[in-house]
C-alpha cells in the first residue's frame, strides 16, 4: 500500500499573501491542493453537497442552468438578519465534502510532499490535525489593513471588521511549525519558498 505524502498545511490571515507563497511553492516543485477550489468543486451540478444545499435552503439557490447561485446563497447565509443556524448548516454540508476531496487529492499525489492551502485552518483545526506540518504566512495587522483597503477598496474600519471575523494573529502563530513573514519584497518570499520546498522534501524523505 502506497504511503501518503508528507502533508504541509499552508494558511494565514486575510491579505497575508497565502496565494503568493503557494504559487512559489508550486514553482519550486511542491504540488498544492486548494480548499477554496475544492469547495467550488464540491457544489458542482451532480455533487451530493449541491443536492443537500437545495434540500436545506430551497430550489431558489439554483440558477436556471442548474448551477449554484452563489450570490443568492451568500445573501441567505451571510446577509443582514441571517439566521446563524443557516451558516452552521451550510458548513456541515460543504466542509466534509472539501475534506474528502483534499484527502483524495493527497492520496493520489505521487510526490513525497504535498501542500494543502486552507484559509481557515485555525477554525477547522480539529478536522485537519492529521496534517504533518503547519506553515503560516504572517504580516503585522497594520499591513493587512493597508492591503485590504487597497485591494478591496474598503475603509479602515471595514478592514478591521474583516480581520476580527477571523482567528487572531496569535492563534495562527501558536499553531504554526514554520512562519514566513511576508512584509518585504517578493524576492524575499521567493527565497523563503525555495528554502521551504527543499526543507519539506528532506523532511518527507526522513519520515518516509
Amino acid at each position: 500500500m502506497k504511503q501518503r505524502p508528507f502533508v504541509i498545511a499552508l494558511s494565514g490571515g486575510i491579505a497575508s499573501g497565502k496565494s503568493a507563497l503557494g504559487e512559489r511553492l508550486i514553482a519550486h516543485g511542491l504540488p498544492l491542493f486548494d480548499a477554496d477550489i475544492a469547495s467550488r468543486e464540491a457544489v458542482e451540478p451532480g455533487q451530493p453537497a449541491l443536492t443537500a444545499i437545495v434540500e436545506r435552503f430551497g430550489p431558489e439557490m439554483l440558477q436556471a442552468d442548474g448551477r449554484l447561485d452563489r450570490r443568492a446563497l451568500r445573501l441567505r447565509v451571510f446577509g443582514e438578519g441571517a439566521d446563524p443556524s443557516d451558516r452552521r448548516d451550510l458548513e456541515t454540508i460543504v466542509h466534509p465534502a472539501v475534506r474528502r476531496r483534499l484527502k483524495q487529492q493527497v492520496s493520489e499525489c505521487k510526490g513525497p510532499a504535498a501542500v494543502l492551502a486552507i484559509p481557515l485552518l485555525v477554525e477547522a483545526w480539529d478536522d485537519y490535525s492529521w496534517v504533518d506540518r503547519v506553515l503560516m504566512v504572517d504580516v503585522p495587522v497594520s499591513v493587512q489593513v493597508s492591503r485590504l483597503t487597497r485591494r478591496d477598496g474598503v475603509d479602515e474600519s471595514a478592514a478591521r471588521r474583516m480581520l476580527a471575523a477571523q482567528s487572531s494573529r496569535e492563534q495562527r502563530l501558536a499553531l504554526a511549525d514554520d512562519v514566513v513573514t511576508n512584509d518585504g519584497p517578493l524576492e524575499a518570499l521567493d527565497r523563503a519558498a525555495r528554502r521551504l520546498a527543499a526543507f519539506y522534501r528532506e523532511l518527507a524523505l526522513a519520515t518516509a
